[in-house]
């Protein structure tokens, strides 16, 4: 049995994958692998490094701060998450990222990205600072219109929700098993179609695949809800979402909002602790 924890992204809705990730570590669960998605990923990594509350302590912290998100950004670097600060300052000096638990612990921890030329999903087994710094994660979460394209190794890189916002096929073809979803959405929640296609079409005018994959996001995401919904019934998988809608917006700063949101991933995990215990040890 391998067993495996797969985060979708949200932006500050993965303040409630937060709140779960800390509940499991608190309890001592552990998984072989764990493979994120945009805000998946750049929260994600924090299990692998097993530093519990970060996630919610650097973000109560900065949030809010100028340096960190917003139009400021956006005008000076060309991204609403500023490159210098939240992936160079924050994680090696305000609130340093574990490196050595990171590589010390042998779980692997994958990132998703889109490669805008082609429009399809690329998987990187994420190995800590040597490679490439945080740039794979800021890769994962570089959502389009407002990020700069994320060059690696000669491929063009954009936030991997784009292109598979749950990879549970793709962990699954690793021969991961017993798998735990986090969710950001939930049970009822659809997407509908993306209103600003037009524009998308207009900006990456040069990558008419990737506009291809985005335009058709919605249904690709929905039947993938679907299989998961289906699978969940099955007992093949064990999904972890929230009750309702979170009262959260994607570049939330409020403190008192991330802060309910993080307590209500926590509530959800601790609700069902035992079964998840029960699942990963079948």
């Amino acid at each position: 049995m391998k067993k495996g924890l797969i985060l979708e992204g949200g932006a500050m809705r993965g303040l409630f994958t937060a709140g779960v990730m800390d509940v499991l570590m608190e309890a001592g669960i552990e998984f072989d692998g764990v493979i994120g998605v945009s805000a998946g990923a750049c929260f994600g990594c924090n299990y692998k490094s097993g530093q519990i509350g970060r996630v919610l302590r650097y973000n109560l912290r900065f949030a809010g701060d100028r340096r960190y998100s917003g139009i400021g950004c956006l005008l000076r670097e060309g991204n609403l998450y500023s490159t210098s600060f939240c992936y160079d300052e924050v994680p090696l000096k305000h609130d340093p990222f574990d490196f050595e638990a990171f590589g010390s612990n042998p779980m692997e921890f994958w990132v998703v990205a889109t490669d805008v030329e082609t429009g399809k999903p690329v998987y990187h087994r994420y190995e800590g600072l040597e490679d490439h710094g945080f740039d794979w994660i800021r890769a994962s979460a570089s959502m389009p219109l407002v990020s700069q394209i994320v060059e690696i190794d000669g491929q063009k890189l954009l936030d991997g929700g784009i292109s598979d916002s749950v990879p549970v096929e793709f962990f699954e073809s690793l021969g991961y098993d017993r798998n735990v979803v986090i969710l950001t959405q939930p049970l009822e929640y659809r997407k509908e179609k993306n209103p600003l296609i037009p524009l998308m079409r207009a900006k990456y005018r040069k990558y008419p695949a990737m506009v291809d994959t985005m335009a058709r996001r919605h249904t690709d995401y929905n039947r993938c809800l679907d299989r998961i919904a289906q699978r969940e019934r099955l007992g093949e998988l064990l999904v972890i979402r929230p009750a309702g809608k979170l009262d959260i917006g994607k570049t939330e700063k409020n403190p008192e909002k991330l802060r309910a949101v993080y307590e209500q991933g926590r509530e959800a995990a601790l609700r069902r602790l035992e079964e998840i215990r029960e699942y990963l040890s079948v």
